[in-house]
């Protein structure tokens, strides 16, 4: 089925230059019928598939994985109040879980983009994931250049650290990767994909490109 009308994009396309609260509450109905309801109908669906994939996960809720499209511009420079996106995370307890790996995307006028891996690690699971890849190396090569990963996503992105436990550096040498903080991973497509039939089913076919890759996260954060 189709998620999404072209309105979807417009609304944005004419946001843009109209990115003010004035704009916006005149627009809301419009907001509301074009982008709100259908990404969360849209997101119950990515919801419902995924879950069938991800057997261990609790139940989840469009509300625990929907991020609000306004800014925070408490620290910004940038006022505008409102994003020019709409994202979601699919996890496990939902957007508030930073650590396990899981599905995120983000719909918008520029691009759909797509993303995995994992990014705000505490201390110990830092050093546990950095040990890992150290211990072995070539089950985490094997996975960034599983065939499918790399036709999908290309490559592992991530900050890292100028300095890590010395007991890490031999293997660094041999993989840079271990000086990572974060390990993420994504891909991006023509924002008029959201306007295909099945856009649901595709967007999991880019998640499951991942597996190779978040299985190996997965089992070193237990």
């Amino acid at each position: 089925m189709q998620y999404f009308t072209p309105d979807f994009l417009q609304f944005f396309i004419d946001l843009a230059p109209n990115n003010n609260k004035d704009w916006f509450d005149e627009n809301r109905k419009r907001y509301l019928n074009s982008v709100k309801e259908p990404f969360k109908t849209f997101v119950e669906k990515m919801i419902s598939n995924v879950l069938e994939v991800e057997k261990e996960w609790g139940e989840l809720e469009a509300k625990n994985c929907i991020f609000r499209i306004n800014r925070d511009i408490r620290f910004s420079k940038d006022k505008t109040p409102y994003k020019m996106k709409v994202s979601a995370a699919i996890v496990d307890g939902g957007k508030k879980n930073h650590t396990t790996p899981g599905l995120y995307f983000e719909l918008g006028p520029e691009d759909v983009r797509v993303y995995g891996g994992v990014y705000q690690l505490e201390k110990d699971q830092l050093l546990s994931v950095r040990e890992a890849i150290a211990d072995n190396l070539d089950a985490f090569k094997a996975a960034v250049n599983d065939p499918a990963f790399k036709k999908v996503y290309g490559e592992i992105h991530g900050d890292k650290n100028k300095i890590i436990p010395k007991h890490l550096k031999a293997a660094a040498e041999k993989e840079p990767l271990i000086f990572n903080k974060n390990w993420y991973y994504f891909a991006k497509f023509e924002p008029e994909m959201i306007l295909s039939d099945n856009f649901d089913q595709f967007v999991l076919s880019i998640y499951k490109a991942g597996n190779p890759v978040k299985a190996f996260f997965e089992k070193h954060l237990k």
